[in-house]
């Protein structure tokens, strides 16, 4: 189910916070080839996955392999089109601006995040792309589900490749 509307407060957030761990499943994948750990999906008006994507941009060398952008490129393939109206997206980490571009670009309609990313975010934190009034589609934006899991998963990620 996407269309939370008739789910309690409590029942909305278990229900993100459900599809967040997901993404964190997909997020830890991006650990076998030395990538950021960040997993994304996408669900359909149903509620059904049809996307999902982990950074792979140390595995490919491609900049623009973020989780986000592979979650949406596996959607638009599975729709056969690009407009992904109606979809949600789930990520462990605040969109970076060429992914919030990405979901505007895309007509996503809801965008649900783990951790803020108070250095390049571009949903809320630095920049508020998706919601920006100029933008030809407005993305509605849920942040901070399973903030501590995901934050945790990033900081130890660049801790150990620090030390």
């Amino acid at each position: 189910m996407s269309d939370t509307s008739s789910l309690s407060a409590a029942e909305r957030r278990a229900h993100w916070e459900r599809w967040m761990g997901v993404a964190l499943d997909e997020a830890r994948r991006a650990l076998d080839t030395g990538d950021v750990p960040v997993g994304a999906l996408v669900l359909d008006e149903a509620g059904r996955v049809i996307g999902v994507g982990h950074n792979e941009r140390e595995a490919t060398g491609d900049p623009t392999a973020h989780a986000e952008v592979l979650a949406m490129r596996a959607a638009a393939d599975a729709r056969g089109e690009w407009r992904l109206s109606g979809c949600t997206l789930v990520v462990t980490l605040e969109p970076c601006p060429m992914c919030a571009g990405a979901l505007v670009q895309s007509r996503v309609r809801r965008l649900v995040l783990g951790a803020w990313d108070p250095k390049a975010g571009a949903t809320g934190s630095v920049w508020d792309l998706v919601r920006d009034q100029r933008a030809l589609h407005e993305v509605e934006v849920l942040g901070g589900f399973r903030e501590d899991e995901c934050g945790a998963l990033l900081r130890e990620f660049f801790e150990a490749r620090r030390g």
